[in-house]
């Protein structure tokens, strides 16, 4: 018999309220989830208030945490592709058990407005708000993606650890 993934599961009763949310530059902010579901050694899978649900890898949510350190290394990387990587990031982490895979150690709330996750690799210095988890969620940076191509199919995602169709091969006949 397989073990089942060790999850963290929440359910946020505030998202139902209904209740407008403003930040201090007085817009509106996204309302928290209505559950979130971490498999600590898969991914993230967040029931926005909408109905909508996002699915996040762990490696995806290592590499675009939002802490200063990963952003500064995200410019980098892209005003030279040449920049040398940390072993730790996107994924060089060791996992429970000593597997190696990057995993999420754990995940805590931060208020009402993000949740911060401690990996595997030691970093947990990244605050995920709602309004960046939107933002970097990758089915939606997909469809931007497609659209920006011209609707051009099979470009690649920004999540490579993220399951992918395999294609039925061709073959011809007669």
């Amino acid at each position: 018999m397989e073990s089942q993934p060790e999850r963290l599961c929440h359910k946020d009763s505030e998202a139902r309220s209904g209740a407008p949310r403003f930040s201090s530059l007085s817009q509106p902010m996204e309302r928290p989830p209505k559950k979130l579901d971490l498999k600590k050694d898969r991914g993230l899978t967040i029931e926005w208030a909408d109905g909508s649900t996002s699915y996040y890898s762990i490696p995806y949510l290592r590499k675009f945490s939002p802490s200063a350190d990963a952003r500064q290394l995200r410019d980098e990387m892209a005003r030279n592709p040449l920049t040398v990587l940390p072993a730790n990031f996107g994924g060089g982490g060791t996992g429970p058990g000593g597997s190696g895979a990057l995993a999420a150690l754990s995940a805590e709330l931060v208020g009402n407005y993000a949740l911060r996750i401690t990996f595997s690799d030691g970093h947990n210095t990244g605050i995920y708000s709602w309004e960046y988890l939107r933002e970097i969620d990758p089915a939606l940076a997909e469809a931007r993606r497609a659209a920006s191509d011209g609707g051009v199919t099979g470009a690649p995602t920004p999540d490579a650890d993220a399951p992918k169709p395999t294609a039925v091969p061709r073959t011809r006949i007669g």
